[in-house]
């Protein structure tokens, strides 16, 4: 009990001070963006104060740092990346082959939307190789890239075209 008394302090003490910063800042970039436009020094002031608000509010600490981390001087642009981030680790936890999921996750262990991205994509090579007929260059293409889907259709296909 001891112990919470003084982080409710802590937190009762830090806010008011944190706030006041976010507000500077939020200033800051308006001001940086939009230097001689006062009404959309507001506008922007505005959407930076509510992201960086959302911000203090969001449960994923992975994604969160991952956010702050690729903007860490505009708030709107942390939500947003968030937002997408977070709805892009959910679909990777939705899908269903786990060869391609493990070549994704190898590829941007951090980054969910980068993961989505070339999962769908190795995934429709994958079944475009699967549909190709059994040629020397598929086999060639398979040999130099036998993870890689998105690499032995690009080398399958420039074999065919020549």
């Amino acid at each position: 009990m001891h112990f919470w008394k003084h982080l409710v302090l802590v937190v009762v003490l830090v806010s008011p001070v944190a706030a006041a910063a976010s507000e500077s800042e939020c200033r800051a970039i308006a001001l940086r963006e939009y230097p001689d436009d006062a009404r959309m020094q507001q506008f922007v002031y505005n959407k930076q104060l509510s992201a960086f608000r959302y911000m203090l509010t969001v449960t994923d600490a992975e994604v969160k740092a991952f956010a702050e981390r690729e903007y860490s001087n505009d708030y709107s642009m942390q939500k947003f990346v968030y937002d997408k981030q977070v709805a892009d680790k959910r679909y990777m936890g939705t899908v269903t082959d786990t060869e391609v999921l493990a070549f994704a996750r190898r590829e941007y262990p951090y980054d969910y939307s980068m993961q989505k991205f070339v999962y769908d994509k190795q995934v429709a090579d994958k079944r475009y190789m699967s549909a190709m007929p059994e040629t020397a260059a598929k086999a060639a293409a398979r040999r130099e890239y036998p993870y890689d889907y998105s690499m032995q259709k690009f080398v399958y296909d420039r074999s065919v075209t020549r």
